[in-house]
């Protein structure tokens, strides 16, 4: 069992670090995107009040401005990112929850309720992993591509089909994790501390 949760959770950090780099990623690209349209305002404004009007229309000409498509990345970058988190999350029982009413009940119950949510998330997950394989599949016969970089929407789907495929097998690993600890009476996976609120 130590075995294979060490593999799960290896996995879900590996996803976890690729999220993050994609994440990185998008947010120098929108810096970028941003930095660049204020340059390019900027230089617009130089060319019309003749001040240095070569340089600011040859920097102009040169490319200054927002990055090309930078929606269409982020769009589909922060689908996997979503995805790409939610192993981890799920691995480490790091999701929030209110506690309103759930430290007044006996531990048993508490610990169905712990089944009953990690069923249900595996299920959801499950659920849109196969919805966005189906919708990848609908993409890759259209052929459709994004307006302005024109890449296939397929890859988008790809990527986000990819973690939410281990996202899937996190939240079920998870579920007969939790029915296993219900049926023994141990703690295999300990709830993440500062999850509550």
């Amino acid at each position: 069992m130590q075995r294979i949760h060490a593999v799960v959770a290896n996995l879900a950090r590996l996803m976890a670090v690729l999220g993050g780099a994609v994440l990185t990623l998008l947010i120098l690209i929108v810096c970028i995107s941003i930095i660049g349209r204020a340059a390019n305002s900027v230089l617009y404004s130089a060319v019309d009040a003749g001040i240095l009007p070569g340089l600011a229309q040859w920097l102009i000409d040169a490319g200054v401005g927002a990055v090309r498509g930078d929606f269409e990345m982020v769009q589909a970058g922060m689908a996997f990112c979503i995805f790409a988190f939610l192993p981890f999350c799920q691995i480490s029982y790091g999701h929030a929850c209110v506690d309103i009413f759930t430290p007044m009940y006996p531990r048993p119950m508490n610990r169905a309720l712990d089944v009953i949510i990690a069923v249900l998330f595996a299920v959801a997950l499950v659920v849109i992993a196969m919805q966005l394989n189906e919708g990848m599949a609908r993409k890759l016969r259209s052929g459709q591509t994004t307006m302005l970089l024109g890449f296939p929407l397929w890859w988008a789907y790809a990527a986000s089909l990819f973690g939410a495929t281990v996202a899937a097998v996190a939240a079920v690993y998870v579920a007969l994790i939790r029915i296993i600890e219900t049926l023994t009476g141990r703690v295999i996976i300990q709830n993440a501390a500062g999850a509550n609120h």
